[in-house]
């Protein structure tokens, strides 16, 4: 009866805490202290893979703390298995058993059980042969009811910390990434904040661009196989199964997965949440860890409703975006208008000067428009500048930006081109234009062009472009369809 009361006190610590380390601390320390046991362990059940696992234990219990034991196999798996207390006087006559520590001689496999459902199994080993008599069978029995209690509290309760953590994280992601309208900026804010909010080792935005993903930004710790931009075709990969399907990809070990396309060389599980806002499917988010078993099966669903923040968010990005190209887009042409050539000329300056860099500007006047659109009508003058701008934009450079400047002017910023060069592109320019057959217009269309260099025509956006537009002015004065650089209008003025 003494032995009752005092393991009833025991019981009572090991159920006053939530804390599950605690709690397995706690009843580990009372199979050592009052079992007097010379090693033993808790291992807990995977519900996923249906496998032991080593969560906790004390003296020289095992050599492999990521040991994992199917049920069935050994003391602890028969145990689980079967529902009931498996015991073994003399493990060296028991083929159930498996070698874990050399010096073990007898072992008790106690099923740690909640309504009839095994959580997991507290392992008890002696270096003495026929150590637990029925009365420390029965004793451990009464104490594995409680501890299996107090096992499900703590993991109830750490449960409900975590899904009140993953509320809090997402509501704080849902705050900060609404009014975060740059696409790029998003991103990171994403990646970094999902870093700091989930256990994961690294986290991944893939787009969808035509039938392929692209890597968009990635941050963490992992060492990554691919590159921001990289394009990850349809049908590799996690991510392109989980964006074609539409749902969730989780994988708990990739190293059983066939074929499996490695992003990160430390990945041991992933999960791939498709990014869908209105019913379309913009691409993948990947949480990668470098532990296997990292993600729960109960985690998908706050995992899902974050990736759906973000998808919305993305999506609002997108639209920002999309409107402000509009902004610096030209109705008639379709081309960037004056808007979008002030905004990159300041950029190109500052960018070109901080480096050492070059630039060119070269502007183009359509040589007697005003008559052409006396003569022809002004639909047929709003189709030649449509052609003219659809000319200029497939002879330049990707590198290069073509504008509408106004009226029929345009303009060209050409980074890293001076001199020669730039001179040598203008003159294409006008070349290809003047040789073109515009439908309606019975004579030719020319244009003229004036240029200038960064720094040696100028250092600002004013000096530049009044040097580009008197070289202009000199081409026309000098008869049209031709070219004239900034130096040379110099030169004759001097």
């Amino acid at each position: 009866m003494q032995k009752v009361a005092i393991l009833f006190e025991a019981s009572q610590a090991v159920l006053s805490t939530f804390d599950l380390d605690e709690v397995l601390h706690r009843i580990l320390t009372i199979a050592h202290d009052y079992f007097c046991l010379d090693q033993g362990g808790i291992l807990l059940l995977d519900p996923e893979t249906g496998d032991l696992y080593v969560r906790s234990y004390f003296g020289d219990y095992v050599d492999d703390p990521g040991l994992r034991i199917p049920l069935g196999k050994g003391l602890t798996g028969t145990a689980a298995q079967e529902r009931r207390p498996v015991y073994a006087p003399d493990v060296t006559q028991d083929a159930r058993y498996v070698l874990t520590v050399p010096s073990t001689r007898s072992e008790l496999a106690m099923p740690l059980m909640v309504r009839n459902e095994v959580v997991g199994v507290l392992d008890c080993q002696s270096d003495k042969a026929d150590f637990f008599d029925a009365e420390t069978i029965d004793l451990l029995r009464l104490f594995s009811m409680q501890a299996s209690i107090a096992l499900q509290n703590a993991r109830l309760y750490s449960l409900e910390q975590r899904r009140a953590a993953q509320l809090e994280a997402i509501n704080a992601i849902a705050k900060q990434t609404t009014g975060v309208l740059e696409l790029e900026q998003l991103l990171d804010k994403v990646c970094a904040l999902i870093l700091e909010s989930f256990p994961v080792d690294e986290v991944a935005v893939l787009l969808r661009e035509d039938d392929d993903l692209i890597l968009k930004a990635q941050q963490g710790t992992l060492t990554p196989h691919l590159t921001v931009g990289s394009r990850l075709p349809a049908g590799e990969g996690l991510a392109t199964r989980a964006l074609a399907s539409g749902r969730t990809v989780l994988e708990n070990d990739v190293r059983k997965v066939a074929g499996y396309v490695k992003g990160y060389e430390e990945t041991l599980s992933e999960m791939c949440l498709p990014l869908v806002s209105f019913g379309q499917g913009l691409g993948v988010l990947a949480l990668e860890s470098a532990s296997a078993g990292a993600f729960e099966a109960s985690d998908m669903q706050a995992l899902e409703s974050m990736a759906d923040i973000c998808a919305v968010a993305i999506q609002n990005a997108d639209f920002f975006e999309r409107v402000r190209q509009m902004a610096y887009l030209d109705g008639l042409t379709g081309i960037f208008n004056r808007r979008y050539f002030e905004m990159r000329i300041a950029e190109e300056i500052e960018r070109a000067g901080r480096y050492n860099g070059r630039l060119a500007v070269i502007m183009l006047d359509i040589d007697l428009f005003k008559r052409l659109n006396d003569e022809f009508g002004h639909l047929l003058g709003d189709e030649v500048l449509r052609q003219v701008s659809t000319v200029l934009g497939q002879q330049i450079r990707k590198a290069d930006v073509l504008c509408r400047y106004g009226g029929e002017e345009f303009v060209v910023l050409a980074p890293e081109t001076t001199g020669e060069k730039a001179m040598g592109v203008a003159e294409k320019l006008r070349r290809v234009v003047g040789s073109w057959h515009f439908p309606g217009v019975p004579r030719p269309v020319t244009i003229s062009a004036g240029v200038a260099d960064f720094p040696g025509d100028g250092t600002t956006r004013d000096e530049i472009v009044k040097a580009a537009d008197a070289a202009l002015y000199a081409a026309k004065q000098g008869g049209r369809n031709r070219v004239v650089s900034a130096a040379a209008v110099r030169q004759a003025s001097a």
